[in-house]
């Protein structure tokens, strides 16, 4: 078969089946699949939820006509044999962040409005798992009217923690041979050849808040996951709303005995693209700090946060900022504060090129901490990963999107983590266009009223077929 005839065929099967793949992407976005390992079991890891979005992506591989197998609720994977059991492989995963706040319609549900999908995991990573899916139907379609199956083993991996540790891919690693390549559909096209460190810790006050005598705070809260800007912060503080300043942002509602909530809306988003953003925890300790509503004890760890969450996210007031040619300049974050056994504890997500290290950063602020009465500790740290971008394969893919979107694209680096980098060999590879125009009401991954255009996962759907198709061709 020429690539033409395939292409030819390719269309007509988009069209045929791209109804029942939106109700198989709302399958999975009705399950509110965040980690929850507070319910843990055996055979769910990540907790029920996880495993009922992990069974349902099996479910729909198994309809589809692959051979679906469940790892003990670690992960899963989806076979299409072929004339060898080498594997070209495709990851994407089930499990979302927590939807948080601002959403205009139901998370967990897909809201279908002028050519566009909304809901949790549409765009990260429901819809492109479903993608990669209905791309190896394509060729088990093909290969049961000819005749003739795919050089390799297509092997499509249903991921399952890949929004926390990515516990489930390393479990998959520790018992399985890697695929000779693999893309993960996690992202943005034309194609990731790269992607920052990503260095999670957290900061934990000396001191115990909200106790009896000077202390002014009794509780603060904020963000959802550590990995996103949050967009909603608030406190509990002993104060009289007659005597605050209103300012822009901020809500201040009056509780029983002589507390005040102070509650701060900012602009939330992913960690790893921090521009345009407002961090609501940096709004808020600002108008606590503005307002000297803290005692002097307290005070050293708000200016910590402050100079986190409000101080721009170039790690500058950290003391951590830097740059290289690869990948640019690092980013850091606040993304959740929690009152934990009296004392706060907020957590930093920083995304770093090769011109420093996780050491480096665990040791400034580690420092930082201490200067501020603060102790510091390391969540994780994952370092930079990159892949040839002159390499076959991804000269591969870059070929098969500028088939369908025209000019010549190069591939480039991010700040955000994806499977990808635990592989030996592979790469990010879409769906999301970032240079496409979207209405303002139509949100960003891990934001509210997340979407894509059904116009984009078509032709992204077209893009892996042919992308598969090509790379079972090379040597």
């Amino acid at each position: 078969m020429t690539e033409e005839e395939l292409k030819e065929r390719l269309d007509a099967y988009v069209d045929e089946v791209w109804e029942d793949a939106v109700e198989d992407i709302r399958s999975l976005v009705r399950i509110r699949s965040v980690e929850d390992l507070g319910a843990a079991a055996p055979g769910m890891p990540w907790g029920p939820a996880s495993h009922d979005a992990l069974v349902q992506g099996l479910k729909i591989a198994e309809r589809l006509g692959l051979e679906a197998h469940e790892c003990e609720g670690y992960i899963g994977y989806a076979d299409l044999p072929g004339d060898s059991r080498r594997q070209i492989a495709t990851i994407a995963h089930t499990d979302v962040v927590p939807e948080g706040l601002g959403w205009t319609v139901d998370p967990f549900d897909v809201t279908r409005r002028d050519g566009y999908l909304i809901g949790r995991g549409v765009l990260d990573d429901k819809g492109p798992l479903v993608l990669s899916l209905y791309a190896a139907h394509f060729f088990k379609r093909l290969a049961d009217r000819t005749g003739k199956r795919l050089p390799r083993t297509l092997r499509c991996i249903v991921g399952n923690a890949e929004e926390t540790t990515m516990g489930d891919l390393k479990w998959y690693l520790a018992h399985y041979d890697g695929p000779d390549f693999c893309f993960s559909p996690d992202a943005d096209f034309p194609l990731i050849c790269g992607e920052k460190g990503v260095f999670h810790g957290h900061f934990t006050s000396a001191k115990a808040f909200g106790g009896e005598g000077e202390s002014r705070i009794a509780w603060m809260d904020g963000g959802t996951v550590a990995n996103a800007i949050p967009g909603r912060a608030e406190a509990l503080v002993r104060a009289d709303v007659p005597a605050l300043p209103a300012a822009e942002g901020i809500e201040l509602k009056e509780e029983p005995s002589g507390l005040v909530r102070i509650v701060a809306t900012g602009r939330g988003g992913h960690a790893s693209l921090p521009e345009g953003t407002l961090n609501a925890i940096g709004l808020l300790v600002g108008y606590l700090l503005d307002n000297g509503i803290c005692s002097a004890g307290e005070r050293g760890f708000l200016e910590l946060q402050h100079a986190l969450c409000a101080s721009g996210h170039d790690g500058a007031a950290l003391g951590i900022k830097t740059s290289d040619e690869k990948f640019g300049p690092l980013t850091a974050i606040g993304g959740t504060v929690r009152t934990v056994g009296g004392r706060l504890v907020q957590t930093v997500d920083s995304r770093y090129p090769t011109s420093i290290d996780g050491d480096a950063i665990r040791e400034r602020l580690g420092a930082l901490a201490e200067a501020h009465g603060a102790s510091f500790a390391v969540d994780q740290d994952k370092v930079p990963f990159y892949i040839d971008p002159q390499s076959p394969e991804v000269q591969c893919l870059l070929r098969s999107y500028d088939d369908y979107a025209g000019g010549r694209s190069e591939a480039f680096v991010i700040g955000g983590g994806t499977y990808a980098r635990l592989f030996e060999r592979a790469c990010a590879f879409g769906p999301h266009e970032p240079k496409e125009e979207v209405p303002d009401w139509v949100g960003p991954e891990h934001g509210a009223d997340e979407g894509v255009s059904e116009e984009s996962l078509r032709r992204a759907l077209k893009v892996y077929v042919l992308a598969i198709w090509r790379l079972m061709q090379l040597d």
